[in-house]
């Protein structure tokens, strides 16, 4: 597969107002869209911040609602997190990966392994609440999709984003923790390289790289720009039966 012009254009849609439980995302982004002067075109790949797909799926949760457990408050106080928070972050998870100084690594329901299971305090209101990951994210990306599409009369690609970081190396990255629309995963195995070698090993995190080339234009602090829009990238295998998971590396 070649691009033909080399050129992808990744636009931050601005005028996402404050997220509230049972808003219609698909049809706010639309709008926000419109208001920029921009049109959606078959193919084109949104890419929606987890936390406003959170806040619209009321996974939010009032910590002072939250009764600690025995186990979470010995968590909190080597980690020095609230304890209500590492109840939260247990709940979230199938098992703790690493507990380390500050450090809660787990591995949430869902498979993916990151720190708090996922869990955020940042973009909530209040300070007494936090969000969770979305239920089913992939069903959360479809059904954003599917009402996108009739909005627009337009099929696009829907990627849900979160932060993550990576194992030996500083920093954090936005990876794809839901998708529809799209293989989350390219195969070139098979493919020549200039000098004519057969690649052997060759998938490539398609899902993820393209969250990740979405959060430069995309700000969870002040900015407040939880969408972007990738246009001219088209080169992706459409699937309707794909899963975010599809990026998790088996355990065994």
């Amino acid at each position: 597969m070649v691009l033909k012009n080399h050129r992808v254009e990744i636009i931050g849609i601005e005028g996402i107002p404050v997220i509230k439980p049972g808003d219609d995302l698909a049809k706010i982004i639309c709008e926000a869209i419109k208001k920029q002067g921009l049109t959606l075109e078959e193919g084109d790949i949104l890419v929606i911040s987890q936390t406003i797909v959170s806040k619209a799926e009321n996974a939010i949760i009032k910590l002072s609602n939250v009764k600690p457990s025995i186990k979470a408050r010995i968590i909190a106080k080597s980690t020095s997190k609230q304890p209500e928070i590492v109840e939260v972050i247990l709940k979230e998870a199938s098992e703790i990966i690493r507990l380390r100084n500050t450090h809660l690594i787990t591995r949430t329901k869902h498979g993916f392994i990151c720190a708090n299971s996922g869990v955020d305090l940042s973009n909530v209101s209040g300070g007494d609440m936090v969000t969770t990951l979305p239920k089913n994210p992939d069903l959360s990306a479809k059904k954003i999709r599917e009402q996108i599409k009739k909005l627009t009369g337009t099929d696009v690609v829907v990627i849900i984003s979160d932060t993550s970081g990576r194992p030996f190396r500083m920093g954090q990255v936005n990876i794809s923790i839901g998708v529809s629309g799209m293989n989350p995963i390219l195969d070139r195995r098979g493919e020549k390289d200039l000098f004519g070698y057969e690649l052997k090993v060759k998938e490539i995190a398609l899902a993820d790289e393209l969250a990740s080339a979405a959060e430069l234009v995309m700000g969870e602090a002040a900015e407040g720009i939880p969408v972007a829009l990738i246009k001219g990238y088209k080169k992706y295998e459409k699937n309707e039966e794909a899963k975010a998971s599809w990026l998790i590396r088996p355990t065994k």
